[in-house]
């Protein structure tokens, strides 16, 4: 099992030019699987951690509904943002400058076959991220993602999640609000979840976040959880 996994800082950069990035290296991945299968090659399969900060984008996942898309093409235009129905599961969500948008493109199979312990781990991570800022990040029953004051009428949600995975090879990940521009999320309805708001580091904190150390903190939670070696 090749746990090492290949880790790239993408910059700011168009949603679209990096999912169809994303889906190079998922593919490559599943090929070199049924290589192995077919052939019994005993190739290795690369795993791969991207992060990006989008330019103003809404995607829309296979099961959302596009009616939570508030803005029409004239509002979308006007605020500069982009659109896209993707490939992913879960509803709607806003990817912007000031967000830390994470895809780990992996072979599951390389740590452990179950794609519910992945989404766990995945938000564990930022469970852990709040509570070295002082925050208590908690997982909401049947919704994916990390939430504030779970079960209060204030719950707020900081971090999306929303995964695709083929043959135990995942794609698309997470969208940590670090110092982004809520008002973007003014023009959805969140996750397709109604009267729930979101927030980021930044206004929890009520000052600009480093974007660099909390990169730096997803990085390492990261490698402590799937156990795994990052490597550029």
């Amino acid at each position: 099992m090749n746990k090492t996994v290949i880790f790239q800082d993408l910059g700011r950069r168009d949603y679209k030019e990096t999912w169809d990035y994303q889906e190079e290296l998922f593919k490559d991945i599943i090929a070199t699987k049924i290589q192995n299968r077919r052939q019994d090659a005993g190739l290795e399969t690369q795993n791969r951690l991207l992060f990006v900060e989008h330019d103003h984008v809404y995607t829309l996942g296979k099961s959302g509904d596009e009616e939570n898309l508030l803005a029409n093409q004239d509002k979308l235009k006007q605020i500069g943002a982009t659109y896209y129905k993707i490939n992913r599961g879960g509803d709607i969500t806003y990817h912007g400058p000031g967000q830390i948008t994470g895809y780990p493109i992996l072979d599951l199979e390389n740590f452990f076959s179950d794609i519910h312990k992945y989404l766990r781990f995945l938000e564990e991570i930022f469970i852990k991220i709040l509570a070295d800022y002082g925050l208590k990040g908690e997982r909401s029953p049947g919704e994916t993602g990390i939430w504030l004051d779970v079960g209060t009428p204030f719950a707020r949600k900081i971090c999306a999640l929303g995964v695709r995975a083929s043959r135990w090879v995942t794609m698309h990940g997470f969208a940590f609000n670090v110092n982004t521009d809520l008002g973007y999320f003014d023009h959805i309805i969140p996750c397709g979840i109604q009267d729930k708001a979101v927030t980021s580091l930044a206004s929890e904190l009520k000052r600009e976040v480093d974007l660099e150390e909390v990169k730096e903190k997803i990085k390492y939670y990261f490698a402590e959880l799937f156990e795994a070696q990052l490597a550029s």
